[in-house]
């Protein structure tokens, strides 16, 4: 079908350019240099198409995404890059995956015995690098890598996440050596030969880990892109106009908080001031006096948040010009 056909709200990948996100982002970290963050995009499809640039190695959020990517075939080598603490789950995952090679972070005492007991075979420790979440004092690290190994996990590395300059305005190279050098400190300490971190944010200035784990850029979203890390907008929400507002100047559309991450503030329209979205609708101007669209026109909404956006969808519309080319489920939603 063509993109005017489809069923709005409709969340839109441009294949194009996708595919020349992932070629800019191949050249600098070939191969499994990348270790790409599937909670960005929640779709095996998309992992796959990962894969088959020589990506074989998966960052995941939650146990679902892990399961799902291990049940496609794509567990290679997989990382559950958070803390776990809901040992009988953990277990079912581990059981349940038996040829997957699956590594899940830990940082502290509890998170390494719920480790052992639920068959977990390897470990990264989780360095706090400065964002406050999880992750161990850099100085912990050693003792809890000893404590993992003598639970009988094996330590690959070390992993830390410097979130908290993903989209910093000022000196973010010299910022992200400096959490580096945190996170360097405590591989010192634990040994293993994975130094993992970083993100679609940092993917041009942290030149310290072993394997980035970035996964926004294949999609993106307005927040990375006014951070000028440098790849094209691939995703978009395609919505309808349901109401116009001659005289008060404004369109309605039907893609709103229920569509759209919002946490990372509004959605653009190109060409147009969004007002504010409510739960089913977007309400906006244009901008220099260009005409309102009319009722049933289609509006493009560019959302400010990949991740939560993605999460609110069953499905991907693969488009290529203004044809649809293909339907990809959100397949690893969940927890």
């Amino acid at each position: 079908m063509r993109i005017d056909e489809l069923p709005t709200p409709a969340l839109v990948v441009d294949l194009d350019l996708l595919d020349a996100n992932i070629a800019r982002m191949a050249a600098a970290w070939p191969g499994t240099r990348l270790r790409p963050h599937v909670k960005a995009f929640k779709s095996t499809a998309l992992a796959q198409r990962l894969a088959a640039a020589g990506h074989t190695a998966f960052c995941a959020a939650t146990r679902r995404e892990i399961a799902g990517l291990a049940a496609a075939g794509l567990g290679h080598d997989l990382l559950l890059a958070n803390e776990v603490v809901d040992g009988d789950r953990l277990a079912a995952l581990i059981s349940g995956a038996p040829d997957a090679r699956i590594t899940v972070a830990v940082d502290s005492p509890e998170t390494i015995e719920v480790a052992a007991r639920a068959g977990v075979a390897e470990v990264l420790i989780d360095v706090n690098v400065g964002m406050p979440r999880c992750g161990c004092a850099p100085e912990d690290a050693g003792r809890l890598a000893e404590l993992a190994r003598s639970r009988g996990l094996g330590v690959r590395g070390v992993m830390g996440y410097e979130g908290h300059l993903m989209a910093e305005p000022v000196d973010r190279a010299a910022k992200v050596e400096a959490a580096m050098a945190l996170l360097l400190a405590a591989h010192e300490l634990v040994g293993g030969d994975i130094v993992s971190g970083g993100g679609t944010g940092t993917w041009d200035s942290n030149q310290w880990v072993t394997e980035l784990q970035a996964g926004s850029f294949t999609l993106m979203d307005t927040h990375y892109d006014a951070a000028g890390v440098g790849f094209a907008k691939a995703l978009s929400l395609h919505t309808t106009v349901l109401s116009v507002n001659a005289i008060g100047g404004w369109s309605t559309c039907d893609g709103g908080l229920k569509a759209l991450g919002m946490d990372h503030g509004d959605p653009a329209i190109d060409g147009a001031s969004v007002w504010y979205c409510a739960d089913e609708h977007t309400v906006f101007s244009m901008a220099d006096g260009a005409p309102l669209p009319g009722i049933g026109d289609r509006v493009r909404i560019w959302p400010a948040h990949v991740d939560p956006t993605v999460a609110y969808h069953e499905r991907l519309w693969v488009t290529q010009g203004d044809q649809v080319l293909d339907e990809w489920p959100v397949d690893l939603r969940g927890w």
